[in-house]
């Protein structure tokens, strides 16, 4: 055997990962539950059981270790970053707090924002101007330097964020005071505006620097800490960290913009989704992932994942735009679009059936769980409905309390006046009913219409809930890949190294200077490539995709069109200007006359080809094919409204060409497909399953 690549994931509920074997595409899976207090004690035990996995069958080496995490997230979430400063130009220290003066709510009268990540106490000013084009007009003084030495000293502050007016233009002044406090303070951390989001909109800049400055002392001891623990493990080889933007980068990297990781886990469950589409033939995907605390979605167009370049972190209400705080970052477009397997269920003060949003993790989990928990989950509704089994969840590693789950059910519907069958299904439904609305609202922003999508599943719970989701958005395919359990990691050994940087200059195209352009933009090229070489990318092979951020003069909401980074040049000019043309009238159904199309922002995207994997099951090796039912149960049925006796199969047994009817159960360790009537089972050459719904 050869080298391998292991991939972890850090979820809410469980701690996931994968060995590849790089010339066979083989997989071992493992999972764990995750350990919120010390979340790298989860990968250290993932990992050795993987380890141990792969050496009954050989001896090998690990040549990469991509991991994912949801520690940003967390961080920003429940506010457990560092202590940190500001330094802001002279008069704007209040840029937190006046932020963008929208109400994100007009008619609650109660609304609240999200405190800054920065209080008052530690946001310092100094004297300095730089204009709009660039020019320095006021000096940085070096009394000045001391006073902030003094100032942030005081304030006990372990990382500090500097953001000047206009750096994103002319960097000089943070570059300077980074220098100094990086001189006087070596163990301060220090975040520069002008690298970690350097575009204009003052204060998305300041936010995004501030959350970067905040959870960066978190996220590098817990990077070396991670490093040193794969040092007892006896693996050297290097930690390559998962991306927002669905590539990944050196662990080094990683640690000067751990912004840039806020949605890894997630991005890596689109990954997967748009690898297991493309084997089968699918380039325009609903990707769902739905895991132990959250469910996600996101959208593949022509074999292209949704990106974006605004993201919104902590929000104070979780499904309402404009109630967190606005981060600066390139991720793939991701919407939360409901709860997850742990979410618990209660009675509101109306008498109704609630789920969610709070969960009840790893710890003390669902009830079933026996780890202490007494409120029901989605987890405990799917196992009453009998889509889980208590005898043979994660493979039989752990057993299940039906009992226990039965009476939390009965309790709620003591409450209700309705019996536990009723309160589970009625969990289930409205989790179901959630998530397929608000996927239909996030579709149809977009200009969409659900049918002419597949849905690929990804998640511990995703592939329970998948089927019935796809009903209910009238999608008529589904696809779940093998070890979908894991869907992240499946991404992350799918993902390309990749970077991403921008130039922020606002000229109108008909009067650009390309030749400065076109210098700059390969600048961030060569200082890409030093980059992904870094991260262990072979840099004769890189595409380089150059999107261009263009609005008509005057106004303040801009398009991005795609560019090839080899046609930039002055001859150039009029096909940008008519493809910015097109892709408006697209989205506003008309162009504007008169008006003046200008570019602000040039993104260059420097990554690896994304090649198609088609992963197999190394536990598949010593398994004796068999397409019958390993055992039969009672399967809650929505549309006949009764428990139906249906088959169970195992996963491992059935081989590619086998075709299966609605209701049955496919069940491997870290997943649990349900296919309810009406619907036709078929295995495709890739071992991953289709789902074709009747109507």
């Amino acid at each position: 055997m050869g080298s391998i690549r292991i991939a972890v994931d850090i979820g809410g509920t469980f701690t996931d990962g994968i060995a590849s074997e790089q010339e066979t595409n083989l997989i071992w899976v493992a999972k764990s539950l995750t350990t919120p207090d010390d979340p790298g004690e989860a990968v250290s035990i993932v990992i050795d059981q993987l380890l141990n996995q792969v050496a009954q069958q050989s001896s090998t080496t690990v040549e990469e270790v991509v991991h994912g995490t949801t520690l940003v997230t967390n961080a920003l979430i429940e506010r457990k970053g560092s202590p940190t400063a500001a330094i802001l130009t002279k008069g704007f220290k209040d840029v937190f707090d006046i932020r963008r003066e929208l109400r994100y709510d007009l008619y609650d009268l109660t609304f609240r924002l999200p405190p800054p990540l920065i209080p008052e106490e530690r946001r310092f000013d100094i004297t300095e101007r730089i204009s709009v084009e660039g020019e320095i007009l006021h000096e940085i003084d070096d009394g000045e330097l001391d006073r902030l030495l003094e100032c942030i000293d005081a304030s006990g502050a372990a990382s500090v964020a500097v953001c000047l007016l206009h750096s994103y233009r002319n960097d000089t002044h943070e570059r300077q005071i980074g220098a100094f406090l990086k001189r006087e303070r070596p163990d301060l951390m220090i975040s520069l505006s002008s690298a970690v989001a350097r575009e204009m909109r003052e204060y998305e800049r300041a936010s995004t620097t501030a959350a970067n400055a905040y959870v960066k002392p978190l996220v590098s001891t817990y990077l070396s800490e991670l490093e040193r623990r794969l040092d007892d493990l006896k693996i050297g080889a290097p930690l390559r960290i998962m991306l927002s933007s669905g590539g990944f980068t050196s662990s080094q990297a990683a640690a000067e913009t751990p912004i840039a990781l806020l949605e890894s886990g997630p991005a890596g469950g689109v990954i997967s989704a748009l690898n297991t589409g493309l084997a089968a033939g699918e380039d325009n995907i609903l990707a769902f992932d739905m895991g132990g605390t959250t469910a996600k979605a996101g959208l593949v167009q022509n074999g292209k994942p949704s990106t974006t370049r605004t993201f919104e972190a902590g929000r104070v209400h979780r499904f309402k735009k404009g109630s967190g705080l606005p981060l600066l970052i390139t991720s793939i477009e991701l919407i939360e679009i409901g709860a997850g397997g742990g979410s618990l269920a209660s009675v509101s003060n109306l008498g109704l059936l609630n789920v969610g949003p709070e969960s009840a993790g790893s710890v003390p989990g669902p009830v079933c769980y026996g780890l202490g928990g007494t409120q029901a989950t989605v987890t405990d509704a799917d196992l009453w409905l009998g889509y889980l089994d208590a005898e043979h969840f994660l493979g039989g590693t752990m057993r299940l309390d039906l009992d226990a789950t039965g009476r939390a059910l009965e309790d709620i519907g003591t409450r209700l006046g309705l019996t536990a069958n009723d309160v589970a299904f009625g969990i289930h439904n409205i989790v179901n009913e959630n998530m397929a609305g608000a996927a239909r609202i996030h579709i149809a922003e977009k200009g969409h219409d659900p049918r002419d999508f597949t849905l690929v599943a990804t998640g511990g719970a995703g592939p329970v809930h998948a089927v019935e989701i796809a009903r209910k958005l009238g999608i008529r395919r589904v696809l779940c890949a093998s070890a979908a359990g894991a869907g992240s990691c499946l991404g992350f050994l799918a993902a390309p190294v990749r970077i991403d940087r921008t130039l922020t200059q606002t000229d109108a195209i008909e009067s650009l200077d390309w030749d400065g352009l076109i210098a700059d933009l390969q600048k961030l090229a060569h200082d890409a490539r030093t980059e992904l070489q870094g991260a262990g990318a072979n840099i004769d092979t890189v595409n380089y995709e150059v999107d261009v951020e263009m609005r008509y003069r005057g106004q303040g909401n801009t398009v991005s069109v795609s560019v090839p980074f080899g046609s930039l040049g002055s001859g150039f000019a009029q096909p940008l200007i008519t493809q910015f043309e097109v892709e408006y009238e697209k989205l506003f159904g008309q162009k504007v006359p008169d008006g003046t199309p200008e570019a602000i922002a040039w993104r260059l995207v420097v990554h690896e080809h994304l090649v198609e994997r088609r992963f197999v099951r190394a536990d598949r090796q010593n398994v004796d094919a068999d397409d019958s039912p390993v055992r039969r149960r009672k399967l809650y049925q929505p549309i006949l409204k009764d428990f139906v006796e249906c088959g169970v199969y195992e996963r491992a047994r059935l081989l590619p060409g086998v075709h299966l009817q609605a209701p049955l159960v496919i069940e491997e360790a870290e997943s649990t497909l349900v296919v309810p009537v009406p619907a036709s089972v078929s295995v495709r050459d890739d071992y991953s399953i289709l789902v074709e719904l009747s109507s």
